[in-house]
């Protein structure tokens, strides 16, 4: 019977090279799990060394020494590791997405040839950080009333005066499904609200063999929000380059006013060809859920038919905008106030002008012609007595005499009057009782 072997007894350098061992690797675990493993490997490997060169066991004296060399030179390593980590990684809902997924069975409403559906995010989540290259470079005030004046009416300027102004609701709730499935056959054409879009905004567009036309393979895009052409090429690592932007966000809808939608009206949103532009992705991903006081497109003679676009969607779906939201609106629509609203759009109704009366000249009837009084026969007028002419006047007797008129003048006594001193018939030839007149 063999002897029993003799029990090994672990020396206190032993456990303080696990213990070092222990220290290290946490130590590197400030810079990630990759550093830990990376720093435990080091101590290792440097203590081995050591140990092997001094002639030693396993941390020795001489070796407890290099230990503590590896544990300071990986904390060096791990804080250099954790310093030069980005302090924040962007959203992954920010960047546009691309996946295959196996699309159920064929229904009348689906082309059936395409056995795989390429869905690609449509960019309408927050984004993280502020690095919006191309946010709006607006005035902090907009003089509202001055262009309520110049706004014709059923304009986009005028349009976007009648939105409702209101503060932004809570997101709590939003999620995407909550405006139904992702690019569905709302218009029951047999093809999907996606590949809808690109055939209406792509030019040169071919389609997949045996899918009616409906699912785009290829495409040349004039991108309005950058101004540059994009080449559409339908595939997982392509489809990408093109998204189908919601130009009202569905999490701005859904904080201004979506929120109390059914899930019908919800899911109309959500594929209405009215709210649906096809754009450069990396421009969707960054425009995020923001609306016309946080994100303009680059392209700044896009700007009026975009914004154009926001009011009318915004206008017929009755959501509401932020003070600064129709600020920005207006601001961008001040420059061109005869920009319409987009074909699709509900149009305000045009204010009634009721002219002003003209003034009525009335002319007053013509007076009732007065009754004949009736006829009175008068009574009869005496015929007024006839007087008899007055007896000549006696000559008065006198010592005047007048032998003519010359001589009556001569004395100033003419004209003569009967009874006057020298009144003489044969001065008076009328005998109108006037001699000499």
């Amino acid at each position: 019977m063999s002897a029993a072997r003799p029990r090994t007894r672990r020396g206190p350098t032993f456990w303080i090279g696990l213990g070092g061992l222990a220290l290290v690797t946490l130590v590197g675990a400030a810079g990630g799990a990759g550093s830990a493993a990376m720093c435990a490997g080091f101590y290792l490997l440097i203590t081995f060394i050591v140990a092997a060169v001094r002639g030693h066991s396993w941390l020795g004296r001489t070796t407890r020494r290099a230990s503590s060399v590896a544990i300071a030179a990986c904390a060096v390593v791990a804080l250099a590791g954790a310093s030069t980590a980005s302090p924040a990684d962007p959203s992954p809902s920010a960047s546009p997405t691309t996946s295959i997924t196996a699309s159920a069975t064929p229904t009348p409403a689906e082309p059936a040839p395409d056995a795989t559906v390429i869905e690609v995010a449509d960019g309408d989540q927050p984004i993280s950080g502020t690095e919006n290259l191309a946010a709006p470079e607006l005035p902090d005030t907009v003089d509202v009333a001055a262009a309520a004046q110049q706004a014709t009416p059923q304009t986009a300027l005028a349009t976007a005066l009648l939105l409702t102004v209101k503060g932004r609701a809570p997101k709590t709730g939003y999620d995407r499904a909550n405006f139904g499935a992702r690019w569905a056959d709302t218009d029951r054409n047999g093809c999907d609200t996606r590949n809808d879009i690109l055939t209406r905004d792509l030019t040169a567009v071919t389609y997949k063999p045996g899918t009616k036309d409906c699912v785009v393979l290829t495409g040349t895009f004039a991108d309005p929000y950058s101004g540059t052409t994009i080449g559409f090429e339908r595939g997982e690592k392509t489809s990408s380059a093109v998204q189908i932007d919601h130009v009202i966000a569905l999490s701005d809808a859904w904080q201004k006013g979506a929120q109390q939608w059914d899930a019908a009206t919800r899911e109309k949103f959500a594929n209405d060809p009215l709210n649906l532009l096809a754009a450069d992705g990396p421009l969707n991903s960054q425009k995020g859920d923001g609306d016309t006081a946080t994100w303009l497109p680059p392209n700044k003679a896009f700007r009026c038919v975009y914004v154009a676009r926001q009011v009318g969607v915004k206008y017929t779906y009755g959501l509401w905008v932020t003070e600064a939201e129709q600020n920005a609106m207006v601001a961008v629509l001040s420059t061109c106030p005869a920009e319409p609203l987009p074909a699709g759009s509900t149009v305000p109704e045009a204010p009634v002008v009721v002219p002003e009366p003209a003034p009525v000249v009335t002319t007053p009837p013509p007076a009732p012609a007065p009754k004949p009084a009736p006829v009175v026969p008068a009574p009869p007028v005496p015929a007024p007595p006839v007087e008899a002419p007055p007896a000549p006047a006696p000559e008065a007797p006198s010592d005047v005499y007048y032998k003519n008129c010359t001589a009556a003048r001569d004395a100033g006594a003419a004209p003569v009057y009967r009874g006057d001193p020298g009144y003489g018939k044969h001065l008076d030839r009328d005998n109108d009782g006037i001699g000499c007149e």
